[in-house]
C-alpha cells in the first residue's frame, strides 16, 4: 500500500495544507469543541482518532459522504489517500469515537472495498453532483459526472464506514472504543 498519496498510482492528489490552509482546515474542530456541531447539519462529523504512533488523541473533521441513521452508520472519505494520518490511525485502532451534531457515539471503522467505494461514490454523485466533480478534479481524478466516470473515481478513493453499536462478529480486536469526554 502506497502511504505516499501525491504519488498514488500515477496521479498527483494534492498534498495536505500546512501553514494558514492548515489552521483554516482544522477551525471545525474548535466549533466542534464549543459545542456548535449542530451548525454543520449532517454535513460533517468530529473524529476522534489515536495516533498511531504517539497514542495521543487526535481530531479531525470530515465530510459525510452518506449518513444511514436507520443502521448508525456513517461513511467518509480520504481525499489524500490512503497516506492520511487519520486513515493510518484508523487501520491501526478501528474502535474510536466521533461526535456528530453535539452527540459522541462510539463506532467501529471498516474499510470498504473498491467496489463498494465505486457504488458510494456513484450515490454521492447523484446527490451532489457538483460538489462531487470538484472534489474528483481537486484529488486529480478525471470524473464528467457520467456514473461510469463516478464510479471509476470511487474505486480509487479509501471509503470508510464507521458503524456504531456491536463490533462485527469478524472483529478481532479487543480494544474499547476510549473515553468519549472532551479534554
Amino acid at each position: 500500500m502506497n502511504y505516499f498519496p501525491h504519488e498514488e498510482a500515477g496521479r498527483t492528489r494534492p498534498p495536505p495544507p500546512t501553514g494558514w490552509r492548515r489552521t483554516m482546515a482544522r477551525a471545525p474542530i474548535a466549533l466542534f469543541r464549543a459545542g456548535l456541531g449542530p451548525l454543520f447539519g449532517r454535513r460533517l462529523l468530529l473524529l476522534h482518532h489515536t495516533g498511531r504512533v504517539s497514542g495521543l488523541d487526535r481530531r479531525v473533521v470530515l465530510e459525510v459522504v452518506a449518513y444511514e441513521p436507520d443502521s448508525g452508520t456513517w461513511t467518509i472519505a480520504s481525499g489524500f489517500g490512503p497516506g492520511a494520518d487519520w486513515y493510518r490511525n484508523l487501520r491501526e485502532r478501528p474502535k474510536t469515537v466521533i461526535q456528530f451534531g453535539n452527540r459522541h457515539h462510539a463506532v467501529t471503522a471498516r474499510f470498504l472495498s473498491p467496489d463498494e467505494g465505486a457504488a458510494v461514490m456513484e450515490g454521492y454523485g447523484r446527490r451532489h453532483p457538483r460538489t462531487a466533480r470538484r472534489l474528483c478534479a481537486f484529488m486529480g481524478l478525471p470524473v464528467d459526472g457520467s456514473a461510469p466516470s463516478l464510479r471509476g473515481a470511487g474505486r480509487s478513493i479509501p471509503f470508510v464506514r464507521l458503524e456504531s453499536g456491536p463490533p462485527s462478529p469478524g472483529d478481532a480486536d479487543g480494544r474499547s472504543a476510549g473515553d468519549t469526554r472532551e479534554d
